[in-house]
């Protein structure tokens, strides 16, 4: 097997397949990406078995065959090579050769044999949908994930396929983030299915926006993303994600509009002074006005006043800083709404035009 291409060609599919790469692994053919030469197209491969990336690009002339390559010392050496070196990969015998120009390296190889591949799939739903859609879905979700929590099925993001639309929602039982958006065709049937972590986070970094169409094939226990250039594939969670509908406030009628950059400019300076261990926070609402108080044990104090439009009037609640925060930066409106109800009852945090994007934060006792 022998192939050659430039080496920015060669280097935008490597960083997509080495970042799935695990570092730390059980055997050592998952430190490899596979490299496959077939009908003139490469494709590399790189798997922890738990997800699965395939990138493909054009090679001329080149031999066909596979075999098994180190991913992250070939990523560091074609991305140390000097803009547009041509770059030769071959190989002889259990090695691999890398060639560019005066430059040359040999490494080595495992069988191409060994090299695992995630289980097929018989995709029970397809959906299609613009790049720049999925991608926003997730940065206004993920943040919300659950990070090693023993209720297992909290450390991955739902999705959520409805006959025409597709929610992504996140929670780690302290705050939820939930965004929807329309879907062109109208699907059929319902299906929950949820996204681990790893999948998510690689998942947002293939994404890169735009009208691209991406293929989404659920299936029994995988996830398949399908763009032009590369497939992702994701094992799922096998759990029951809770009825995030439930959490959503109703009734809270008590609103308060207000500039997202004023308030959240705000916050993060009286976050400064909140106690290290809580990130408490406490929001006094009165009448055209949001008053945000912090202490801590060192008896410091901080106090900011932000407008706001709102009459509700004598209302104390307290929160963790760092979920409001975050929440605000995953909204996109300059102004947004958050809707209380009592001092002990979560609130509603959304933009002030829509409801496709809304986030639940409980309050904290102070």
């Amino acid at each position: 097997m022998r192939f050659s291409l430039q080496r920015e060609v060669l280097l935008k599919p490597l960083a997509q397949v080495v970042n799935v790469v695990e570092r730390r692994h059980t055997l050592p053919v998952l430190a490899n990406l596979l490299a496959r030469i077939q009908a003139n197209q490469l494709f590399l491969t790189g798997t922890d078995l738990e997800v699965e990336m395939v990138a493909k690009v054009a090679v001329e002339g080149a031999e066909e065959g596979e075999l098994t390559i180190p991913a992250r010392k070939l990523f560091e050496i074609v991305r140390a090579l000097p803009d547009g070196s041509m770059v030769t990969i071959s190989q002889s015998a259990e090695k691999v050769v890398v060639q560019a120009g005066r430059s040359r390296f040999t490494l080595a190889s495992l069988p191409a044999n060994d090299f695992p591949t995630l289980d097929e799939m018989d995709a029970s739903e397809r959906v299609q949908v613009p790049e720049a859609v999925l991608k926003e879905l997730l940065e206004r979700t993920a943040f919300a994930m659950a990070q090693q929590d023993v209720r297992f099925y909290l450390n991955g993001l739902l999705f959520d396929l409805r006959d025409a639309s597709l929610r992504c929602v996140a929670t780690d039982g302290h705050r939820l983030a939930l965004c929807e958006a329309e879907l062109e065709s109208k699907q059929g049937g319902k299906r929950q299915i949820i996204v681990p972590r790893k999948g998510v986070q690689e998942l947002q970094r293939l994404l890169e926006g735009g009208d691209r169409p991406l293929e989404l094939e659920l299936g029994k226990g995988h996830i398949r993303v399908k763009r032009d250039d590369v497939v992702f594939t994701s094992k799922l969670i096998d759990g029951k994600f809770p009825d995030y509908e439930a959490v959503i406030p109703i009734g809270a009628d008590r609103e308060v509009k207000v500039d997202r950059e004023a308030l959240r400019a705000a916050l993060q300076r009286v976050s400064i002074l909140s106690n290290e261990k809580y990130r408490g926070v406490r929001v006094e609402v009165a009448p055209n006005l949001l008053k945000l108080s912090s202490n801590n044990p060192e008896q410091e104090e901080a106090l900011e006043e932000v407008e706001a439009d709102t009459r509700v009037d004598a209302l104390a609640i307290g929160f963790n800083v760092t979920y409001l925060l975050e929440a605000l930066s995953a909204l996109r409106e300059e102004s947004v709404v958050l809707q209380l109800r009592d001092a002990n009852s979560s609130a509603l945090v959304r933009g002030a035009a829509s409801q496709h994007a809304r986030h639940v934060v409980m309050p904290l006792r102070l």
